[in-house]
Order: structure tokens, then sequence, then C-alpha cells
């Protein structure tokens, strides 16, 4: 959560102003031509209503939430396109106050966007209807940039990147150096490495390369490096996730924890204005009650690791009733019950919910459900792999959904990437590696809490 303070009529002044960085994705302008109908294509200056569209909503909402912010009431608005949209690329969005009109509480404000070369994508003049008496609003974080955001005041990651020998795995490395997230040591046959970047025109001068035999040196080489507290994080390169997990979980490298490990994804969703976790959708096939326990507590981590203070986890089941007949309405009802008692904790658990009861508050009030969790669930604990891999890959590849995973539950969080990964997925991840790790070092009971037994 985060909180949001108005300027009232009276405190603002001409000149006034206020920016924010917004990056768009081709799945955001998707969205929104889908949602508004438009079909066309962003050839250029004016061609296309959805560029002006975007802006528009870029500006309004930077009045909403920052000038004058809460209370704000737009009274007109104009638009003007002058260039294309950066897309994949930071786009600057500024507000500045040109005039006060006393009589009615109005304020003028110049809007304009500008592309990362200074280039200005388009200009508005907005009058809005200023705000008269202090207001502040609770707003949930619901895109993923908040995760780079939290980073900028952490020292960039010494993170063990194993046997990154394809353009993807490398680029996804040096991409999250550049944007100041990690520090790679590279674990792989350096030659190899070399010949990679060069092919792919990586710069490699902020990497350092430990020469290894093949996949599986590398992988217990860093993992050895991981547990040595030479790096804080792993990220997997072009190897088997078997080969890196299995050499996470040898005895030598002393990353065990005595808890299973699992995967969380962190999702923002275009059209849900809440961010939230699902667990576990890559490594645990069909984890028994104990087995999700420790998911359950992972995932609990990992949310209050990345800012969550107190995660609201749904057990997912089919329906929302035990039936003695459904073995994930059995595990929802006896997880919920051992947070009850202490056996899961930092967390509130719930369950067994079915889907739409827990992000969606009109269904569970329709359903005559009562909890703290429905409608606001900050984790969802899917009953097997096969059902959290379908949510995860429906809600990212058809509904643009921004992700940012990680393998936690070890000494170190591990960094999963894969060819399918866009390059913000990669700069996510790492971010969230950034973070758990940090909070790692300052509370390791976000780790391994004291539970009753």
């Amino acid at each position: 959560m985060r909180t949001i303070v108005n300027k009232t009529f009276e405190e603002l002044a001409p000149g006034d102003t206020v920016s924010a960085e917004r990056r768009l994705q081709t799945g955001d302008v998707r969205a929104w031509s889908a949602a508004f109908g438009e079909v066309g294509t962003l050839a250029g200056p004016g061609e296309s209503q959805v560029t002006a569209g975007i802006v528009t909503a870029i500006l309004t909402a930077l009045v909403g939430a920052a000038l004058p912010g809460p209370g704000s009431s737009i009274r007109a608005t104009s638009v003007q396109i002058k260039g294309k949209l950066p897309i994949g690329a930071a786009m600057t969005a500024r507000l500045v106050v040109r005039e006060k009109r006393s009589d009615q509480a109005i304020v003028v404000l110049d809007g304009q966007c500008t592309d990362p070369a200074g280039r200005v994508v388009a200009t508005s003049i907005l009058e809005v209807l200023a705000p008269t008496t202090r207001q502040q609003i609770e707003v949930v974080e619901h895109r993923l940039e908040g995760l780079i955001e939290c980073c900028r005041n952490l020292k960039p990651m010494l993170t063990g990147v194993v046997h990154p020998c394809g353009v993807d795995a490398l680029a996804g490395a040096v991409e999250a150096a550049e944007a100041g997230l990690i520090l790679p040591v590279l674990y792989g046959p350096g030659a190899e490495i070399r010949r990679t970047a060069d092919l792919a025109g990586l710069d490699l001068g902020k990497c350092r390369i430990v020469a290894t035999d093949g996949p599986e040196d590398a992988a217990l080489k860093a993992a050895m490096a991981a547990g040595a507290g030479e790096v804080a994080a792993l990220m997997k390169g072009s190897l088997h996730t078997d080969v890196l997990l299995h050499a996470v979980m040898q005895k030598e490298a002393k990353l065990r924890t005595g808890r299973l490990i699992s995967h969380c994804v962190m999702m923002s969703v275009p059209t849900y204005a809440r961010r939230f976790i699902i667990s576990d959708v890559a490594l645990n096939i069909a984890p028994d009650t104990d087995q999700k326990r420790d998911i359950c507590q992972n995932a609990i981590g990992f949310a209050r690791a990345l800012g969550i203070e107190q995660p609201k986890v749904a057990v997912l089941a089919a329906v929302e009733m035990v039936r003695t007949k459904m073995p994930a309405t059995l595990d929802g009802a006896i997880l919920a019950k051992m947070a009850d008692r202490g056996q899961i904790v930092g967390g509130i658990v719930d369950g067994p919910l079915d889907l739409d009861a827990a992000v969606d508050a009109e269904a569970a009030r329709i359903k005559h459900i009562a909890s703290p969790v429905v409608g606001l669930a900050d984790v969802l604990i899917v009953p097997n792999i096969e059902a959290g891999n379908m949510v995860y890959k429906n809600l990212a590849f058809m509904a643009d959904a921004q992700v940012a995973g990680l393998v936690v539950g070890a000494r170190v969080p591990v960094i999963l990437t894969s060819r399918a990964d866009t390059a913000a997925a990669r700069r996510f991840s790492a971010a969230a590696a950034v973070l758990y790790a940090d909070a790692l070092a300052r509370d390791p009971a976000i780790l391994l809490p004291e539970t009753a037994e």
C-alpha cells in the first residue's frame, strides 16, 4: 500500500510540476485496442486513436495521483499527438500548472509526454477543478515497475548466472545489470560466453566470468559460491532447471533450509487493480498437504519481502465448501486451521476458496462467504502444477500480465529465466530477487520464521 496526498487549490501555484515514467509494452497497446475497438496500428502521428487515448489516460491518471491529486475533477482536456509511442522504453509524462482561476477553483495544466530521447510524443491542456480540502487515499500496489523503484536505493546484487551460453540467457543478465539491479558473475565456458556476447552485440563490461567445464560444473560452482556468501542470488542460464536445482540442493552447497523449495510468481494483470502471487506453477507437481504448508509459508515470505506486510492467502479449489472426495478442499481447510494454530505464520490463510471468491468481493458476497481473504487475496495457492501453470500462462500470454518469478525456500533466491520471457519479465524477476535477498539480510525470519510444531 502507498499513501497519496493531494494539493489543495490554495497550495497550488503556477509553475508547480510533477512527472512520472511509464514503460509501455506491446500488450498494453493491444489491450487498449481490444477494449475500445481500435484495430489500427501505431504507424505515425495522428494516425491512431489508440495513441491519443493512452496519452490522455496517462496524463489524467497523473492528475488524480499527483497534481492536484485525490479530489480533483477534470473538466476539459485536449491532446495533440506529435510522435509515436515509445513501446518498450520509458516515456516521461509531465504536468505543469499554467494558471489558476480563483472564481471557480480551476487550474489549467500543460501536459507533455516525451520519449527517452526527449522527443515530444504528445502535448495536452487540461482544465481541472482542484480540491479545496486536504485528502489522502491508500492505494494498492499494482504495476510491477514498483519493484524496480524499490530497488533504487539498494546496491546492485552480486548474482551467479549459471551457464549463460544462449543469447536470451546472457541478454537477461546483461539487461538486469544495465538496469542497476545485479552485478553478474557468469559461471560457464568463457570462450563460448564471449562468442555469444559478440554475436548478440552484448557488453560484458559489468560481468565477471568464472570458467567451468559444463552445465553441471557451472551449477555446482555457482551454488557453492552462493552457500559461501560470494553471491547473493542465482540466475538460471542455458541449462535445464533440474540441473540447477539439483546443485542448489546438494548438501555441500549449504543452501538447504530443511523446507521444500517452491516457485512463486508475482503478477500484475491490466484488468485487475491488485498485484498478486501464485504458487506453485513450475516445480512441485502434485504436492501433499505437508508440502503445501511449505509452499504456503514460502509464498508468505516472498510476499513480505516484496512489501506486503501481512499477506492474505487463498488456498484454491474448484469449490469453496469442504468435499471429502475433492482433496484440494481438504488441503484448504487443513492449511487454514494450521495457520490458526501457528503452524503457518506471517499471513492470514483461508481455504478452500474458489478463484472468483478469492479475487472478487462481489462473487464472495453472492456466495455468502465471510472471510478477511475473499476479494483481497495477495497469494493464491494452487492445487497442483497443472492448475497453476495454466492460470499463469493464461494471464501471461493471453491477458498481457506482468510477471516476476523466483524459486524460494533455499538460502538465496533463484531467478528462473525462460526463452519465452520478455525483457520486462527478466528485469522484474531480478528486482524481486534483489528485494528478497535484501529482506533476508535484514530479517532471516522472512525465510525461516518460528512456527508451532
